[in-house]
């Protein structure tokens, strides 16, 4: 019974106060874009559709990730040594992490608390324990370039550009070792798994098509034909098809998941780097390095709108929209010493935010072992997206005789 109310190695406390700062900073949430030739990350308020500061960080930004409550940023240097973590409430660099020479990719894990650093320079990846901002383990992988974690939390797939060794390196993240190798003729560029972890979508150099694989047995089972130099792709939950960075006619190409077949493209910059998606799918946010733009795409009308951003934009993040729950009407108060409402239905994707409105600490311990919370104060936040149909039970992690339950329903 106490493995129950003790879920996860470690407990998790959101301040509720940073939380809503950060979401009062702007109109709505924001995106945030690695300037590679300004070393800087220019913040963009989605409401506004302008750039609202410029954030100095590590030489050469590469990789980025945000955490899943959209309180941080963090930041690979290419010319650095180093990740740089940017607090969303103040949009400034709060510390950085001494990692290894010439990070790469940066991936994080869905319940936030692990960041994985390809540490291209020093051939090994790097385990980040977020509670603590520090490295905790590492792994040879030779010339680790991007990283992709599947959903359910149990393996990382590495881009591996080691000349003569091209490979996708598969990380086995519970025993932090490597697993089995994908070997490759080229050179793997990019590579995402789907939402729903069903399949890994990867570029590779020279090769003018997406590779699907099925990771359950490592079998690339598809192509998506494309133009030349596509960058990356993934699908995106809520989106009306899979999409994919196409570098060389500069465009969005939208394919059918289903038959791997090409839908129709979408112009944007010159020469797009990278994308990332709004909450619910149906915009992107793409980076063109090459006219120092962000692109804004109305996936289901087709049309775009261009933001002015810094010098050789590469990577972007967006910031999940932390009050999707509350606003849908998905909020749990926590108050009098119980759950309000005990019980909850949402559709799968959606996500619940829990607020503590009592004057007592409380926290959240889920019953399929998904990371909760410990000490949750007065007045913090927590959120939890539910992406499988089910019924989930939790009870307080200070009061388990307090208990509630998620019913989430096909969408």
């Amino acid at each position: 019974m106490m493995r129950f109310f003790q879920v996860g190695r470690r407990w998790v406390v959101l301040a509720g106060c940073a939380f809503f700062a950060a979401v009062a900073a702007a109109a709505g949430p924001k995106a945030y874009v690695g300037n590679f030739a300004d070393n800087t990350v220019s913040v963009v308020d989605i409401g506004s559709a302008a750039v609202v500061a410029a954030i100095p960080v590590v030489m050469g930004p590469h990789g980025m990730a945000v955490s899943p409550d959209g309180l941080t940023v963090y930041v690979s240097g290419d010319g650095a040594s180093a990740v740089s973590v940017i607090d969303t409430a103040t949009d400034k660099v709060a510390r950085t992490i001494d990692v290894g020479k010439s990070p790469h990719g940066l991936a994080m894990s869905r319940d936030g608390s692990l960041l994985l650093a390809g540490v291209y320079g020093d051939d090994r990846v790097a385990f980040i324990d977020t509670a603590t901002q520090a490295v905790v383990a590492t792994v040879p992988v030779d010339k680790p370039h991007t990283i992709a974690l599947r959903p359910d939390g149990r393996e990382a797939y590495v881009a591996s550009q080691a000349p003569g060794r091209f490979a996708l390196v598969v990380i086995d993240l519970a025993s932090r070792t490597v697993s089995r190798r994908v070997p490759l003729e080229k050179p793997p560029r990019d590579l995402e798994f789907g939402y729903d972890g069903a399949k890994l979508y990867f570029t590779m150099a020279g090769v003018n098509a997406v590779q699907v694989l099925d990771p359950a047995g490592d079998r690339i089972v598809a192509e998506v034909p494309t133009g030349a130099s596509p960058h990356l792709a993934n699908v995106f939950r809520g989106a009306p098809g899979g999409a994919a960075i196409v570098q060389g006619p500069g465009e969005v190409l939208l394919f059918d998941p289903a038959t791997n077949k090409p839908i129709r493209s979408i112009a944007v910059g010159k020469q797009p780097h990278w994308m990332a998606a709004a909450t619910g799918g149906g915009t992107l946010y793409v980076t063109n390095e090459g006219s120092n733009s962000l692109s804004v795409v109305d996936l289901a009308s087709g049309t775009t709108k261009t933001i002015t951003v810094g010098n050789a934009p590469r990577k972007v993040v967006v910031q999940p929209d932390a009050a999707r729950g509350a606003a849908s009407g998905k909020r749990i108060e926590i108050r009098n010493f119980a759950f309000a409402p005990a019980e909850t239905t949402v559709a799968a994707g959606d996500t619940v935010v829990w607020t503590n409105d009592d004057g007592a600490p409380h926290g959240l311990a889920f019953a399929d072992g998904a990371a909760g919370t410990g000490v949750l104060l007065p007045e913090a936040s927590f959120q939890r997206t539910f992406d499988r149909p089910g019924s989930y039970d939790y009870v307080c992690a200070v009061h388990p005789y307090m208990t509630g339950r998620v019913i989430v329903r096909t969408p």
